[in-house]
């Protein structure tokens, strides 16, 4: 990377922290003037010591009882973290490993489209929060009920994205391929499922970030730990320092995973790019 590309990042990176700086600077202020309490809305020192607290490990390191690695991330907020973020992979990998096989044959066959569009379309409108009584009644509690509305939270966005990359592959490649005799499954897996991989990847970053919404929702009734309960449970005792602690770490985690699979879509598709450019 050259060093003019660099210093531009780091401007571009500069200025987007200016609005934030100033948002933090007149929270503090106010809560520091007494314009609000401390109750309602700590001031954003109060959060990030509350926030720092609770990644720390919680007790003494013994080595005679626990690993090193098991005690370092033994805090509050590391563990509910993780939590988090198990169901979430869990739950996404269900909804997108059902999704993906049905969203290719909806959108290469005109057939199994008409056979499952119709009960798709009157499901496809439910809200996943929409299912959680039948999912406590089905599964209980735990993580069955909170992995199996993450799964129908990601699997619409990477269904109706997969069948729509289908569907909307340019017709030249699909005319060319026939006058070159290619047959049927070799026309879908080297022409019609890269041309439709732009939008299967805009699916999956859709879908994880419809799981991590989704899964907050079910750890605040379902389950008792990761970021959701924790943060209801800081609102029956009005910890707000602890509630807005458990939102900003719900915001770093979904930027690592939004950044993350960014990351991942830009490495993909470096030829589709190519194509564009």
């Amino acid at each position: 990377m050259s060093v003019s590309a660099t210093g531009g990042r780091l401007k571009a990176l500069l200025r987007g922290l200016i609005v934030p700086a100033i948002v933090l600077a007149l929270w503090e202020a106010a809560a520091r003037g007494g314009l609000v309490s401390a109750i309602v809305l700590p001031a954003p020192t109060a959060v990030a010591a509350k926030w720092w607290a609770s990644l720390l490990p919680n007790q003494p390191y013994d080595a005679a009882t626990q690993g090193y690695l098991a005690w370092l991330v033994s805090g509050e907020m590391v563990q509910d973290a993780v939590s988090t973020l198990y169901r979430v992979v869990v739950g996404f990998l269900v909804g997108a490993g059902l999704a993906l096989p049905l969203g290719l044959a909806m959108g290469a066959t005109p057939r199994v489209h008409d056979l499952f569009n119709p009960l798709l379309q009157v499901l496809r409108p439910i809200p996943p929060i929409a299912y959680i009584p039948l999912a406590i009644l089905w599964f209980g509690l735990g993580n069955p009920p909170a992995v199996f509305l993450i799964a129908i939270g990601a699997f619409f966005p990477v269904l109706v994205n997969t069948i729509a990359g289908v569907r909307n592959v340019d017709g030249i490649y699909l005319r060319a391929a026939k006058n070159l005799g290619v047959g049927r499954m070799t026309m879908f897996t080297r022409i019609m499922l890269p041309a439709a991989t732009p939008y299967i990847l805009t699916g999956v970053r859709i879908g994880i970030g419809t799981a991590f919404i989704v899964v907050i929702v079910s750890e605040m009734i379902a389950v008792n730990d990761g970021l959701g309960f924790r943060i209801l449970e800081a609102r029956e005792f009005m910890w707000s320092d602890k509630i807005i602690a458990g939102m900003f770490m719900i915001g770093l985690i979904g930027l690592a995973i939004d950044s993350g699979v960014s990351r991942l879509n830009s490495h993909l598709l470096r030829w589709h790019r190519g194509l564009e450019h």
